[in-house]
């Protein structure tokens, strides 16, 4: 898809659309520690994906019901972490940009509800389509988020950029057949350094 073609714009939250890295690597770190598991290898995993997911990987000795409780202790420590929660560099300018084009734009994130709104509102962004992991069967890699935020602003998502900062999301948004735009060096459709880059480019298509 060109950018001349961009029906809707799909954001990750954590490190995409807010600046939330540090709240979520404490509150990892702090999980890591409670559960005897290495830090470093959690975080590598746990980016972009579902806290579930991420505990049945860490923790497969543990039956079900103290996954599920272990996934929960998880969010619990990020609920109340916004210190230095903050919109992501350019977002304004980008969201601005959209409204004005007239674009529907939607967040699709591996938080649930009550954090997504905590982080959002500490950033002061107020996504007109928010679709949480509460919202889905699957989370990401699973295609099911974006599928469903395309479905809802009745978008193909062929039409859709998905931007994304994590590799379990940017394959989320490949397999809903979206064109993706990835964030801190990763292998996207677009490279972008910041989301200020992504209004230059949308401005230079309307120009």
């Amino acid at each position: 898809m060109e950018l001349g073609q961009l029906r809707a714009v799909l954001f990750d939250m954590d490190g995409t659309l807010v600046t939330s890295d540090a709240s979520v690597e404490r509150a990892w770190t702090t999980w890591a520690a409670e559960y005897g598991v290495d830090p470093a290898e959690v975080l590598s995993q746990a980016h972009g994906a579902p806290a579930e997911s991420t505990a049945d990987r860490m923790l497969p000795h543990l039956d079900r019901a103290g996954r599920s409780a272990a996934a929960l202790r998880q969010m619990e420590l990020q609920y109340d972490d916004l210190a230095d929660v903050a919109a992501a560099p350019g977002a304004f300018e980008l969201l601005a940009l959209l409204d004005r084009r007239g674009l529907p734009w939607a967040v699709v994130t591996s938080a649930d509800h009550r954090l997504a709104k905590a982080r959002l509102g500490a950033a002061g962004i107020e996504p007109p389509l928010l679709v949480t992991i509460e919202d889905i069967t699957h989370g990401k890699p699973n295609p099911e988020g974006y599928l469903h935020a395309a479905e809802l602003l009745g978008v193909d998502p062929r039409y859709c950029l998905v931007v994304e900062d994590a590799e379990v999301g940017l394959a989320a948004g490949r397999a809903a057949g979206a064109t993706t735009a990835a964030l801190k060096g990763l292998d996207g459709d677009l490279h972008l350094e910041d989301l200020h880059q992504l209004a230059d480019s949308l401005n230079r298509t309307g120009e």
